[in-house]
């Protein structure tokens, strides 16, 4: 059963986090909260952020809707049967793609594929973060690529996967990406278990899975 001591530190350590502007929490923040649901992760971090605020994101975690309601919960001897085991949720994934060009990167993924930079760190750069809708790719610089290109190639080693919500969006995706020019590595295809994908291959040959479910 969940500890109120334990919930009060983990409310504080959200807080921490976002004054600190660690913006891994903002995913967080954007899935618990709906009242931050269309914001970035910039506009997150920018915003006032109170105690309360990081209070009932534990809440909301673990089904309550206010972090009064929780803590009556957790004191009502009646409801105590009804409160699961706590457990971490995982609230979003964040693939790492090793490029050797930070600028190049990211300039490719905003005029090619669409997506917006949430930040760089270092000078010069060597870690950056694109978006675009919930999708959330980190760049690190490494001096050369770590796979081999032919073998990557051969495998078809992606580098990481990402869907839509129909199979209509996925052929709108595609035709956006082959109006800016995009270089395919596979064009849109219908693969044997009905779904229709294809694969964008970025300036470090990474090979970049784009998804739509079955009709």
């Amino acid at each position: 059963m969940p500890n109120l001591e334990n919930l009060k530190k983990q409310a504080k350590l959200i807080l921490r986090w976002h004054r600190e502007r660690y913006y891994p929490v903002t995913a967080q923040i954007r899935e618990l909260l709906p009242r931050f649901l269309n914001m970035s992760d910039s506009e997150i971090l920018a915003v006032s952020f109170r105690l309360s605020d990081a209070q009932e994101m534990i809440a909301r975690q673990h089904g309550f809707d206010s972090w009064q309601a929780l803590k009556t919960g957790l004191a009502g001897t009646s409801r105590k049967a009804n409160l699961s085991p706590f457990k971490a949720t995982i609230v979003c994934a964040e693939p790492q793609l090793f490029v050797t060009d930070i600028k190049r990167s990211c300039e490719f993924f905003a005029n090619k594929l669409g997506f917006s930079l949430a930040f760089t760190y270092g000078d010069p750069p060597y870690y950056a973060q694109m978006f675009r809708d919930a999708a959330r790719l980190n760049f690190r610089c490494v001096d050369r690529s770590l796979v081999e290109s032919t073998v990557r190639d051969r495998e078809g080693l992606l580098s990481v996967a990402m869907t839509v919500a129909s199979a209509g969006e996925i052929k709108v995706l595609f035709f956006e990406f082959q109006s800016a020019g995009v270089a395919f590595q596979q064009t849109l295809k219908k693969q044997p278990w009905g779904a229709k994908n294809f694969i964008v291959k970025d300036p470090d040959g990474n090979l970049l899975l784009f998804a739509g479910p079955a009709n």
